[in-house]
């Protein structure tokens, strides 16, 4: 008898102007990726000496040029479509993995039927901790306000083993997302009108309007640099986060009406552009403020998408024993209340009763 056929799995990682990180992190995925995987690095229009630094220093390595910098988003998908494989692997460049890092995953994927997951993320300038990026699993709440296992808000927990095993969430970081490659493409990939930030959150929440898993790997393990605190954060990731949130919620809530939603999410911005300003933080009054002028703007646009979404979810239902709308990980009360008011800093606190389920096996 034949030994059954190892899926075939590529780690992509998308670089622009990044030979620094390169340089630090994709030793230990070449390491350590070896035998399990391709390695294929999708370089993003770059202008500094990263494709010939590539070239010299790891010539086994794949290279997939772009001719211009598409975003994160678009980056992978003009990459990934060049790309044949079972499972694809979306890695930033600055993470650094350990051994055996990938059949953990992927044995996961393959024998509890999640179509997309992720290891534990921890911060590689700090170890210890969780990283900002994913940490121990993503969730999001009734308003659409995303956090982790392992970080909400800019309280990081030390990663002491209080997270084992294998759960279903509601995203997983796109700094190490494993994905059915099949499915990423059937359901478009990722929004190439979102540029970055969020789009795998709602490549995420798109699968799971299919009726597919989402999960998190308690043992694999990487750690990413990328990963600040919330103070760092740029007015330009400021402005894509806010606005990409909306574009989340038009094109993927179902389960409540579309404008009552809307409404509350957007006057919740609108407290904290107030917040923002009376701190004196001017720059980031000014990104929610061309956030929300730019979700109106491109609004007609996020409801057509939202129609093919229904139209995807109604298609699913009819196809038993697909169950469509899977909201396991969704968060029924609200983050901010439970953070800012109730002092639940720790996801540990949070009650596990007022989690969505999964009714899939």
């Amino acid at each position: 008898m034949n030994p059954p056929t190892q899926p075939h799995v590529v780690v992509a990682i998308l670089n622009w102007n990044g030979r620094h990180h390169l340089e630090t992190y994709l030793p230990s995925v070449a390491e350590y990726s070896e035998g399990h995987a391709e390695v294929v690095v999708i370089d993003n229009g770059s202008t500094d000496d990263s494709i010939s630094w590539l070239q010299s220093s790891f010539p086994n390595v794949r290279i997939i040029e772009l001719e211009e910098n598409l975003g994160f988003a678009g980056g992978y998908n003009a990459g990934l479509a060049q790309v044949k494989a079972d499972y694809y692997v979306l890695l930033n460049s600055d993470v650094r993995v350990t051994k055996d890092w990938i059949p953990p995953v992927i044995d996961m994927m393959e024998t509890e039927s999640f179509i997309a997951c992720q290891p534990l993320i921890c911060n590689d300038s700090d170890p210890d901790l969780f990283d900002y990026a994913g940490a121990a699993g993503g969730f999001i709440d009734r308003d659409g306000f995303t956090f982790c296992a392992g970080r909400i808000f800019e309280v990081f927990e030390s990663n002491e083993g209080q997270y084992p095993g294998n759960r279903e969430v509601f995203w997983a970081s796109g700094a190490a997302l494993f994905v059915n490659a099949a499915a990423y493409h059937n359901v478009g990939g990722l929004d190439n009108d979102f540029f970055a930030h969020m789009e795998e959150i709602d490549l995420c929440w798109r699968l799971k309007n299919r009726g597919h898993r989402i999960g998190v790997c308690g043992s694999s393990v990487v750690y990413h640099l990328g990963g600040g605190t919330l103070q760092k954060i740029s007015p330009f990731k400021s402005y894509l986060n806010f606005r990409n949130n909306l574009y989340l919620l038009v094109k993927n809530h179902h389960r409540k009406p579309l404008y009552p939603m809307l409404l509350r999410r957007m006057v919740l911005d609108g407290i904290a552009a107030i917040k923002f300003l009376s701190e004196g933080s001017t720059p980031l009054f000014g990104a929610v403020w061309k956030a929300h002028r730019d979700f109106r703007a491109q609004f007609k646009t996020m409801k057509q998408r939202r129609r093919l979404e229904s139209q995807a979810i109604k298609s699913a239902s009819d196809s038993p024993p697909c169950q469509p709308l899977n909201y396991a990980g969704w968060y029924q009360r609200s983050i901010l209340i439970a953070y800012f008011f109730k002092h639940q800093h720790v996801f540990e606190e949070l009650s596990n009763d007022d989690f969505m389920k999964s009714k899939l096996k």
